[in-house]
């Protein structure tokens, strides 16, 4: 009977980590054994010859890295994820507060309006904005006087599909943990005088603080790996190139060019940007996050 028990949680966990193994664990560890290999072409000759996979080592990395196309693709994508997590976020938090405000009219339908847009699908949002930026038919460039899809606006047109998706569900997190402040702490800041404003500035925001972190954490893991908005909207425009962002540098090596091994180790290291941004960031806010010194 107690090794039945002691064995209870091992079953209880096998599904889960199955589903990890196989979905998570297996693929990363897969094109970390691509990236450190290359095809090499054996043969003397006329003739192709034959092929084989050889072990290079870190080489792959290393041309990663020296890879000027890459850098050049993260610094679009920082200035690009500057502009939506400002955008992004600050609007979350603004809808949040008013949603949760002692008199608000229309509650349940403007959580539905502002949180509908992350229903759409990403790439459906991306072909609707992009008809909307067409410079044919686009009613932007005849009331603003921009070309939405040109080189000095094409940035804050991505950034904009991404801001009306991605909005509503930061906010509905937001607005969620406001819900679960208790009532008693505002009915007392408003019997000492507090108007509003200064309960959602000195109160709310604070307590918030946690779930702000969280929502950044995951919009910045988000926003760095953008590919949905610039891979969509490149048909329609030429000032977006194939390497426009470090995942549109990796389709392109791995779907167009074939090279598996290179975009393997590009992968690798977006992916360890990802965490190092990632944890630096939940390190320099970790007593706002974690209330640790």
């Amino acid at each position: 009977m107690t090794k039945r028990k002691s064995l209870a949680p091992y079953l209880f966990l096998t599904p889960a980590v199955t589903l990890f193994a196989l979905f998570l664990a297996l693929p990363i560890g897969y094109t970390v054994y691509l990236s450190l290999r290359r095809t090499k072409v054996s043969g003397l000759g006329l003739g192709k010859g034959s092929k084989r996979e050889i072990f290079v080592g870190l080489d792959n990395y290393v041309a990663a890295i020296g890879d000027g196309e890459l850098w050049a693709g993260w610094l679009r994508v920082v200035g690009y994820a500057a502009l939506v997590l400002v955008v992004m976020l600050g609007l979350a938090l603004v809808f949040a507060l008013m949603l949760d405000a002692a008199r608000v009219r229309l509650a349940r339908f403007s959580r539905i309006a502002i949180f509908l847009p992350y229903a759409v699908p990403g790439v459906a949002a991306s072909l609707m904005w992009g008809f909307l930026y067409l410079p044919s038919v686009s009613p932007i460039s005849e009331l603003f006087g921009v070309a939405p899809l040109s080189q000095s606006a094409i940035v804050y047109s991505m950034a904009n599909v991404a801001v009306w998706g991605g909005t509503g569900f930061n906010m509905l997190v937001l607005y969620t943990n406001l819900r679960a402040i208790p009532q008693e702490l505002y009915q007392a800041a408003r019997i000492d005088g507090a108007s509003e404003l200064q309960i959602a500035l000195r109160i709310k925001i604070p307590i918030l603080a946690p779930a702000i972190i969280l929502v950044t954490v995951f919009s910045i893991i988000a926003t760095i790996q953008v590919f949905t908005e610039p891979t969509t909207l490149r048909p329609l425009t030429n000032t977006i190139s194939s390497t426009w962002s470090p995942l549109m540098k990796i389709y392109r090596d791995a779907f167009v060019t074939g090279d598996l091994y290179s975009a393997a180790a590009t992968a690798v290291v977006i992916a360890g940007i990802s965490l190092v941004l990632s944890f630096g960031f939940l390190r320099v806010v970790k007593n706002r996050a974690f209330g640790e010194a």
